[in-house]
């Protein structure tokens, strides 16, 4: 059975859990460092799919005022394409969605086609090409998906319409 957790960030167990997944799912720029930074920051939403008791995915989201950045997204190669990502990214994005959040972005290395593509079914777009974005060497796309227009975005202007009276 799958099943979505969200990670207490109080629990040393969940971390422990976490920096495992993150080595055994062999995420991007997943230290154990930066998993206890992202785990206590407190404006940082993680997610734990797992079967049983073992994790197969995760998903790390960190929120502002208005965007937010979607840090991590990792599922165990051998459960890819099976609904796991999907299920953590649209929670992630419900959750953002109800706080508001205009936008929400995340990179991902360039020539990962089938995360592009995986992304484009959840309605991100690109919008950014960044040469050496990880390690120096490996160029990244920039995705954006927007979840509302900003509050003191004007409407577009339309001509006014004569009355007849």
């Amino acid at each position: 059975m799958k099943r979505v957790l969200l990670m207490d960030p109080i629990a040393a167990e969940g971390e422990a859990l976490l920096s495992k997944s993150a080595e055994v799912l062999r995420a991007p720029d997943s230290t154990p460092d930066t998993i206890r930074r992202l785990i206590d920051d407190p404006n940082t939403v993680v997610l734990v799919a797992c079967e049983g008791t073992r994790a197969v995915g995760f998903a790390i989201m960190e929120f502002g005022a208005e965007h937010a950045h979607l840090v991590l997204l990792a599922v165990q190669q051998q459960r890819r394409r099976s609904g796991i990502g999907r299920r953590l990214v649209q929670w992630l994005l419900q959750s953002a969605a109800t706080a508001g959040i205009i936008s929400v972005r995340l990179e991902l290395r360039a020539d990962n086609e089938a995360a592009r593509q995986f992304y484009r079914e959840l309605d991100f777009v690109e919008t950014l090409h960044m040469p050496g974005y990880y390690q120096g060497r490996i160029s990244a796309i920039r995705m954006l998906r927007v979840l509302r227009l900003a509050l003191n975005e004007a409407p577009r202007w339309q001509p006014p319409t004569l009355r007849r009276t």
